[in-house]
């Protein structure tokens, strides 16, 4: 059991109160739009079960074996997935990078920055196995756009704290945290959430007598 079945939906002020906790412990993250959205795109499909290690190796092996994204989508598909290997799930990842890069066309996305928000979310969830997450992460990280990426971790987190319903599917979480954040800032919310779920409120065995939070998280768990 997560939390109590007894779940309502929060006000944002419960999120900005929970981000000024964990802004008192991890500091204020960092980070501008770098306005690149196929590079996002790229990066976000490369991360996928794996580490930001294995992804960043992976990334660079693609970058430096090709000119361009163009080059990259035109390219035979075992050289993309030779570039890409170290990141794991070579096969699948090159075939949907080719997909996603052969459906963009000659489409830069800088038009994402001022489009409205549901417009530019669909249009990158109509792209080949982009979904809610990739979308956002897209959409934050190289526009600023107020939409929060719910990995593992978001969810995790945000379950735990009540944010969201328990069980509750990946779109809903990502509606929810759409929700919340207005008011707040959304690339801070999301860094915050994963910071603390790998360094504090981790999978097995949550350090629940550490945590800046316990004195306002429903987690039945308490180490302390």
């Amino acid at each position: 059991m997560e939390v109590a079945s007894t779940w309502s939906p929060p006000p944002p002020r419960r999120l900005r109160a929970i981000l000024e906790r964990l802004r008192r412990e991890y500091g204020r993250p960092a980070g501008r739009p770098h306005r690149a959205p196929i590079d996002e795109l790229v990066l976000t499909v490369l991360s996928q079960n794996t580490n930001d290690r294995n992804r960043d190796v992976a990334y660079g092996r693609l970058r430096e074996t090709f000119e361009s994204w163009h080059a990259v989508r035109d390219a035979p598909v075992e050289e993309v997935e030779d570039a890409i290997r170290p990141g794991g799930l070579a096969p699948t990842k090159a075939v949907r990078i080719q997909e996603i890069l052969r459906a963009l066309g000659d489409d830069d996305l800088g038009w994402l920055e001022n489009a409205p928000l549901e417009e530019a979310r669909a249009y990158l969830c109509a792209l080949p196995g982009v979904g809610r997450k990739t979308a956002a992460c897209v959409l934050l990280f190289s526009y600023g756009r107020p939409d929060v990426p719910v990995d593992t971790h978001v969810y995790r987190v945000g379950t735990r704290l009540g944010l969201f319903r328990p069980g509750a599917p990946l779109e809903e979480a990502h509606d929810e945290m759409l929700r919340l954040s207005r008011g707040a800032d959304p690339h801070e919310a999301h860094v915050a959430l994963i910071r603390h779920g790998r360094r504090i409120c981790v999978a097995r065995t949550p350090r629940c007598g550490e945590c800046p939070l316990r004195r306002v998280c429903p987690y039945p768990r308490r180490s302390g």
